[in-house]
């Protein structure tokens, strides 16, 4: 596999999960940007917004986003990645992006299952689930202006996984 393939979608959407998966099963390497992000810095996503703020953390998500693009990987990226153009055309210009697509209700319940709040803070201060539909509300269109093709991430990880090989392999 040649291609770069950028995974964008809302927190809980699964591209961690299904990156990793993906990866495995097309043979090449996997980056988190979040991860990486915290693997290079010591800091978590948490850390560096309570530092930055918001602008600093998209800056330096942007910084990794370019860092990590190669040829045969698989890139996981923040669910706020798309929220700069600049990140929405590169990934378009640079490889193939899947948009893993779920109702709120999915999300919100995923996030109520695993918070994991040091990786994804709140960016609201709302309930889960009105946070969740606030954000697929405001990134809907952006999710959808990067992406190549849009999957059903509410799907079990066998029919996601095999839904996207479907897609590479075309």
């Amino acid at each position: 596999m040649t291609h770069t393939i950028y995974l964008v979608g809302a927190r809980a959407a699964g591209k961690t999960t299904f990156g990793g998966a993906l990866a495995r099963r097309l043979g090449c390497s996997y980056v988190d940007t979040d991860v990486y992000l915290l693997e290079t810095t010591g800091e978590t996503v948490a850390d560096i917004v309570a530092r930055e703020g918001w602008e600093g953390f998209r800056k330096r998500e942007s910084d990794v986003l370019r860092a990590v693009t190669a040829p045969g990987t698989v890139i996981a990226t923040g669910g706020g990645m798309v929220l700069a153009e600049a990140n929405r055309r590169f990934m378009r210009d640079n490889g193939i992006v899947l948009y893993l697509s779920a109702p709120a209700e999915v999300l919100a319940a995923r996030l109520q299952a695993n918070p994991n709040a040091a990786q994804r803070p709140t960016l609201t201060g709302k309930s889960i689930v009105e946070e969740v539909n606030d954000i697929l509300e405001a990134r809907e269109a952006l999710y959808r202006d990067a992406a190549t093709h849009v999957l059903n991430a509410a799907a079990s990880p066998r029919e996601l996984l095999a839904e996207a090989l479907a897609i590479l392999e075309k």
